[in-house]
């Protein structure tokens, strides 16, 4: 996820266009191949293999405050997000030469190829910097534009979702569902930073807030595997990009939920800006009726 409010506002995107939720789950079924193919087993390992580069690199350096470097705009870089980008690309170029990569340091190649890598090498900069273990690793893999495999790996606390959109889901080789939750009075919702949001979706946002049981703050990427895994039922942030919303869509979709924007827009590979992720869609909808009144 991102690091600085300043970068919601560089990053912020032309409007979204509106698209019912079931049509993005359409969409991404019409596209995605046999899920349980001898390539989609293949792609899932190899999608696991960066994720224990990355993990390996990252337990190394956890121990040491690293070296600070401000973005372009604003965002939180160090030495280990270059380091760890630069190893998981080399390993895709390698392997998959004709895939096309999406990474938050180095940019992106071969966007329109029919599979596409999004790598976050550490999703939530700001808490790795801190010492704070809700950073992890995102490993997505687009086909045709629409979220496929994710791996959403967390190195300081052992924990690794892995999922395939419309298939399966695991939390540490455990299958996992999303829980039901039938209104949002009882529903419990997560969000990154508040700070992300303009002031417009701020005030959608705390109409949501009022309309939920409880919100918890600062879980970056870790509050969407808790939610694939059934212990949340809302996530809501603001200034994504593909790269932070990828993996764990893909794992969110595997284990039951759904991931849109806040039009109920499906996601692609070009799009920043409002994420909203729910267990199941009956909730989403209602959460996307009080996102939506002055959105």
């Amino acid at each position: 996820m991102t690091d600085s409010p300043s970068h919601v506002q560089q990053k912020r995107s032309a409007p979204l266009r509106p698209v019912h939720a079931t049509k993005q789950r359409d969409r991404v079924h019409r596209v995605l191949p046999v899920t349980r193919s001898a390539l989609a087993v293949e792609l899932t390992r190899f999608a696991e293999r960066l994720a224990g580069e990355s993990r390996s690199m990252l337990l190394r350096a956890a121990g040491t405050r690293p070296k600070i470097d401000i973005k372009p705009d604003a965002s939180f870089v160090t030495e280990t997000d270059r380091a760890i980008e630069t190893r998981l690309r080399d390993l895709i170029e390698q392997t998959y030469p004709d895939h096309g990569i999406l990474g938050e340091e180095y940019g992106s190649r071969d966007l329109d190829a029919e599979f596409v890598w999004v790598i976050d090498p550490i999703d939530g900069t700001a808490p790795f910097i801190a010492g704070i273990p809700v950073y992890g690793t995102l490993i997505g893999l687009a086909y045709g534009g629409a979220p496929w495999i994710g791996v959403i790996d967390h190195p300081a606390t052992g924990d690794r979702w892995v999922g395939v959109s419309g298939d399966f889901s695991r939390h540490n080789g455990t299958v996992i569902r999303t829980q039901r939750c039938a209104n949002l009075d009882t529903a419990f919702l997560t969000n990154s930073n508040p700070d992300f949001f303009s002031q417009h979706e701020y005030r959608a946002f705390a109409r949501l807030r009022q309309a939920v049981r409880y919100t918890q703050y600062g879980g970056s990427c870790f509050a969407y595997g808790v939610l694939a895994s059934g212990r949340t039922d809302l996530a809501v942030d603001g200034g994504l990009n593909p790269f932070d919303v990828f993996a764990p869509a893909a794992v969110i979709a595997g284990a039951g939920g759904i991931v849109t924007d806040w039009s109920g827009g499906e996601l692609d590979l070009t799009k920043s800006g409002t994420i909203i992720a729910a267990g199941d869609e009956s909730l989403h909808a209602q959460a996307l009726l009080v996102l939506s009144a002055e959105y």
